[in-house]
């Protein structure tokens, strides 16, 4: 099974996260950031990842290092789960309409971060919650992923909207990008023979 338990612990975070590369999409998010959550839970959802995930971060100053280390964590369960790679798709894309949003995703599973950041969200917070902090979320997740990541922002002037379309874009294409190819299920996606 492609599945995966990290727990990191630091003296501003502490986090597990338990993933299911080939689940159904079944959640249980608790980073005590209600926004942040619902984000994880269409992200699970939509990509079909089992996800378990528990957080308790250094609130009282905001809640950066919560949403970043969860990313970090995310990330390096991704890596772990997807062992060598081998019989993946690797590319998966998608462009997710909400409403007045469009977000735009491409990415491969390269084993090579890389951020394009192409979004621009016309409130500061959300409710209680740091717009900045969504693209804070997609850097540590790429560069601990090892994803290649293009998110670009098409259209939209509703924060809530744009975000959630970056979300579900994100997992729209993981989705496709996680699947195995059955007329390559045995090989590496690479010339070079290694991800």
């Amino acid at each position: 099974m492609r599945s995966a338990k990290i727990t990191r612990k630091t003296a501003e975070t502490d986090i597990s996260v338990e993933i299911n590369l080939d689940g159904t999409g079944k959640y249980d998010n608790q980073t005590g950031v209600g926004f942040f959550d619902h984000m994880l839970d269409q992200l699970s959802r939509h990509a079909l990842i089992d996800m378990t995930i528990r957080a308790k971060g250094d609130y009282h100053i905001d809640d950066h290092h919560t949403v970043e280390d969860t990313g970090i964590a995310l990330g390096q369960a991704l890596t772990q789960a997807l062992g060598d790679k081998r019989g993946l798709r690797r590319y998966g894309e998608c462009h997710l309409p909400m409403d007045d949003a469009q977000v735009r995703c491409a990415l491969d599973l390269s084993g090579r971060p890389f951020l394009v950041w192409n979004v621009d969200m016309p409130t500061a917070k959300i409710g209680t919650f740091d717009t900045e902090l969504v693209r804070e979320f997609f850097q540590a997740l790429s560069t601990h992923g090892g994803i290649t990541l293009h998110i670009d922002q098409l259209h939209g002037f509703n924060s809530h909207h744009i975000a959630e379309a970056a979300f579900k874009a994100v997992a729209r294409a993981l989705r496709v990008a996680l699947e195995t190819d059955p007329r390559t299920a045995d090989a590496i996606p690479s010339t070079k023979g290694a991800l």
